[in-house]
C-alpha cells in the first residue's frame, strides 16, 4: 500500500497539478493554443531528444539485446491496437455517420500512448532515472511517431479523398472530376511515405537512434558532456505536461459513449495485451512493468493536434483524451499491481 501511495504522490499528483496549471492558464488566456504548440516544439525538438540521447548512451550492449524483445512486442501490440481502434470506429459506427476519417483520428489518439509527453514524467518517479527507462520511452516513442503517425495520416488522407470524391459525385459531377478532386486533395496533404521521412527527420526520432548506434559501436561517452544535455533535459517532463494542459484547454470537451469506448480501448485493452504477450514471451519483470505502464499512458496529444488541423472528430477525440487523463490516476497503480501479481504467479 505504501508503494502505491508513493506512486500516486510522486508520479501522478505532480502531473495532475502541473497539467491543471496549464489548463487554467489556457482558460484564463494567460497562454494560448499557439503558445502550447510552441512549448510542445521545445519539448519534441530539444528537451525530449536530449533526455533520450544522454540517458541511452549510459546503457550497454547487453541492455540493448534485452530490449530487442521489448521492441518487437511493443511494435506488434501497439500497432495491432492502433488498427483495431481504426476498424472499430471506421466500420462499427457507420450508422452514427462515422467512417474512415474518424477511425483514423481515433487510432491516432486512442491507438497510441502519449509517451513523448508523459513517458519520463511517469516512469522515472516509479522506476528511477535509469537508461532502461530512456530505452522504453525511445522504443515506444519511435513506434508511435515513426510508424503510427504515418500509418494514421495515410488512412486519414485516403478517407478524406474518398469523401471528397463522393461529394463531387453526389452533386452531379463526373467520375473524372471526382478523381481530379481526390488527386488535388491528396496533393495538398502529406502522403504516408512523406510522413515516415518527416518523422525520421525529427530530433525525437533520430536522437535515440544515434544514441543506440553509439552504444552498439562501443564508444565511451565522456561524462563531462552530460551536463550540457542535462540542463535542457530537465525541462522535458514539466514543460510537456504544462503544454498538455494548455492544449486541452483549447478544445471543447463533451463526454459520449464513443469517447468512453476510446478510453476503454486505450486504458484497458492496450496494456492488457502488452501484459499478456510480455508474459507469454517471458520478458524481464522491470521491462514488462515499464512497457505495460507505457501502454497505459493517456492517449497521444499528437492525435488531437492532427484532428484539429484536419477539423475532423475533434470534440469526441479530445473528450476521450481528457477522460483518460483523469482515469489514469487509478489505472496507473492498478496496472503496476496487476503486472506484479501476474509476474509473481505465472512466471
Amino acid at each position: 500500500m505504501s508503494n502505491f501511495l508513493h506512486i500516486i504522490l510522486y508520479a501522478i499528483v505532480p502531473i495532475i497539478v502541473v497539467m491543471a496549471a496549464g489548463y487554467i492558464s489556457g482558460k484564463k488566456n494567460i497562454f494560448s493554443a499557439k503558445d502550447g504548440k510552441a512549448f510542445n516544439k521545445v519539448v519534441l525538438d530539444y528537451a525530449l531528444p536530449a533526455a533520450l540521447f544522454v540517458s541511452i548512451v549510459d546503457a550497454n550492449r547487453e541492455m540493448l539485446i534485452e530490449d530487442i524483445k521489448l521492441t518487437v512486442i511493443s511494435l506488434v501490440v501497439i500497432m495491432a491496437c492502433f488498427m483495431g481502434v481504426y476498424f472499430i470506429y471506421a466500420y462499427c459506427f457507420r450508422k452514427q455517420g462515422l467512417g474512415g476519417a474518424e477511425g483514423a483520428i481515433m487510432a491516432l489518439v486512442n491507438g497510441s500512448p502519449t509517451i513523448g509527453f508523459l513517458g519520463f514524467a511517469v516512469l522515472e518517479p516509479i522506476f528511477g532515472h535509469t537508461p532502461g527507462v530512456a530505452l522504453v520511452v525511445a522504443i515506444v516513442g519511435i513506434v508511435v511517431n515513426a510508424v503510427g503517425i504515418p500509418v494514421g495520416l495515410s488512412l486519414l488522407n485516403s478517407a478524406l479523398d474518398k469523401k471528397q470524391a463522393s461529394a463531387v459525385l453526389s452533386q452531379g459531377g463526373t467520375v473524372a472530376a471526382a478523381a481530379g478532386g481526390g488527386a488535388a486533395g491528396k496533393s495538398s496533404r502529406p502522403s504516408g511515405w512523406k510522413a515516415v521521412l518527416h518523422a525520421l527527420e525529427q530530433p525525437v526520432a533520430w536522437a535515440p537512434i544515434l544514441a543506440v548506434i553509439w552504444v552498439v559501436a562501443g564508444i565511451p561517452w565522456p561524462a563531462y558532456l552530460s551536463p550540457s544535455f542535462d540542463l535542457i533535459k530537465g525541462a522535458n517532463a514539466s514543460m510537456a505536461v504544462f503544454a498538455a494542459g494548455i492544449t486541452l484547454s483549447s478544445f471543447k470537451i463533451s463526454i459520449n459513449w464513443q469517447a468512453i469506448l476510446g478510453c476503454i480501448l486505450k486504458m484497458v485493452v492496450m496494456p492488457a495485451l502488452l501484459l499478456v504477450v510480455g508474459l507469454a514471451f517471458k520478458m524481464g519483470e522491470k521491462n514488462l512493468a515499464m512497457m505495460v505502464i507505457a501502454g497505459a499512458l493517456p492517449p497521444a496529444f499528437s492525435g488531437i493536434i492532427i484532428a484539429d488541423e484536419y477539423d475532423t472528430y475533434v470534440s469526441t477525440s479530445t473528450s476521450s483524451l481528457a477522460l483518460s487523463v483523469i482515469l489514469f490516476i487509478g489505472f496507473c497503480p492498478f496496472w503496476i499491481w496487476c503486472t506484479d501479481f501476474c509476474y509473481s504467479h505465472f512466471m
